[in-house]
């Protein structure tokens, strides 16, 4: 007799039928599934190839087929370092995105990918895993200007919206319709912690950012933070307040 295996099995909390993400470990950070009839997406990829093979592996047993499409919601390490466990070369390789201008950060050779290798090592990871690991950044197929729709089959559309620049200069969210609606954040939003604002951020746009955030969600949606607990409409306005009030923004 098949034994069916539960989002919970797995390691991942499932937050809307078909939808789920995956708090990681040391960094906390969120990975994000989104399962359609014959496609599948991920939101990031983890801290390292590693990690990344064992979000796919995850992913693929929930999906019961391959991961399609590989969401980059901004270019820090915790949350690409494994993107080519997606993406690798061949029909089985997902289709990367990410927000208007982030192919720029991965390209080979140029100052993003060491900067990223460094910024690994300070924050602890082993040298030689992040030099793996930016060294195998993917190319970006799809760079979102605006919005984008994907069709995951069976009636189930994700839209990717650029909404920054705010924690990066390249921020791109993802929305899951249904009810409830369920928004995957990136550092955009953050629960464990203060919002961390590095010298990539534009502080100046920040607000703004949740602004959109939030007219994509709407009130009842579930908001999925880059690092920490599912938040609410509620959670996310007052971090965008405080934001404003921190950088000394006007509203």
């Amino acid at each position: 007799m098949a034994v069916t295996v539960t989002w919970e099995d797995l390691g991942w909390e499932r937050l809307a039928a078909g939808v789920g993400r995956r708090r990681l470990p040391v960094w906390d950070c969120t990975a994000g599934l989104v399962v359609g009839a014959d496609a599948a997406l991920m939101v990031d990829a983890g801290s390292s190839l590693g990690e990344g093979a064992r979000l796919h592996a995850g992913a693929r047993e929930l999906a019961g087929h391959r991961v399609t499409h590989l969401a980059l919601t901004h270019p820090h390490f915790d949350h690409v370092f494994g993107a080519a466990a997606f993406a690798g070369p061949g029909p089985e390789g997902a289709e990367v995105y990410g927000a208007m201008g982030v192919g720029a950060v991965f390209a080979p050779g140029g100052p993003g990918r060491e900067a990223l290798r460094s910024e690994a090592v300070a924050e602890g990871l082993d040298a030689r895993v992040a030099r793996e690991a930016a060294n195998a950044l993917v190319r970006v197929d799809h760079e979102v200007h605006g919005e984008c729709t994907l069709d995951l089959g069976g009636g189930r559309r994700v839209l990717l919206a650029d909404v920054g620049p705010g924690h990066t200069g390249h921020d791109l969210v993802a929305l899951v319709p249904g009810a409830p609606a369920v928004v995957f954040c990136g550092d955009l939003v953050e629960e464990s912690g203060e919002p961390q604002a590095g010298s990539d951020a534009v502080p100046s746009r920040w607000p703004a950012a949740l602004d959109r955030l939030l007219d994509l969600g709407g009130e009842d949606a579930l908001y999925v933070p880059g690092h920490g607990a599912v938040v609410d409409a509620a959670y996310v306005r007052a971090q965008r307040d405080a934001l404003a009030t921190r950088f000394g923004v006007s509203r």
